[in-house]
């Protein structure tokens, strides 16, 4: 068996240096071919018996690779048929499934405008109700500031008022046939609202109703 020195120096892991000072000292076997150095190793020496079974087994397997490349069966006009066949049947299931899905959506979203919208609803007809509950009440309010002022004391009319004329509070409950608890109660309402309503007027400390502007009947009823 001969070996290149490349391949020596590889499978015996030996540099190039060292081979070369082999050779030159004749330690090892060798021959000129076409100008290149072939080492001889017996056939008989265990490396080269592994290197032989090596290189057997390297070329049994490269034809075992050639064989079963060969055996490779070739795929005809009929299979590439049916493959597309089989790909387009999946395509169209998926397709199928895709469909569904996205009817399931449109209906979940129309499900849920449907909710939202019959909660606008309540929510505006409760609106409307709250409405409804307050319009009743002014309407009762002004009813009753109605009958207040028919009912209130004639005397109201014999004062005279004009936009300009002012009169003090206590003066004027003095003019009216009341108690002193009941006057108590109309002076505390009004010292209650003082410079928060604007019909209450406050002078030097005294406070002062103006008739011919403003209507005091909610504060003056009992």
């Amino acid at each position: 068996m001969r070996l290149t020195i490349d391949q020596y120096s590889k499978h015996f892991k030996m540099s190039k240096e060292m081979i070369h000072s082999k050779l030159r000292a004749g330690k090892l076997n060798y021959i000129m071919d076409n100008g290149e150095t072939y080492i001889i190793i017996p056939e008989s020496d265990p490396v080269a018996k592994r290197l032989l079974e090596s290189t057997q087994s390297r070329k049994t397997e490269a034809k075992k690779n050639i064989a079963d490349s060969t055996q490779k069966p070739k795929i005809t006009v009929a299979t590439l048929i049916e493959l597309y066949k089989r790909e387009n049947r999946y395509l169209k299931e998926r397709i199928k499934e895709l469909e569904t899905k996205i009817d399931r959506l449109i209906d979940d979203k129309e499900q849920i405008l449907r909710e939202e919208r019959e909660r606008i609803e309540k929510v505006y007809a409760a609106k409307d109700e709250q409405l409804k509950t307050i319009l009743e009440l002014i309407n009762a309010k002004l009813q009753m500031e109605q009958r207040n002022l028919e009912s209130a004391p004639h005397d109201l009319e014999a004062i005279e008022t004009t936009p300009s004329q002012r009169i003090e509070l206590k003066e004027y409950l003095k003019s009216l046939d009341l108690e002193p608890h009941q006057r108590k109660i109309i002076k505390k309402r009004f010292q209650t609202i003082k410079g928060s309503d604007i019909r209450v007027q406050e002078q030097n400390g005294k406070i002062f109703l103006d008739f011919g502007k403003y209507d005091y009947s909610d504060l003056l009823s009992l």
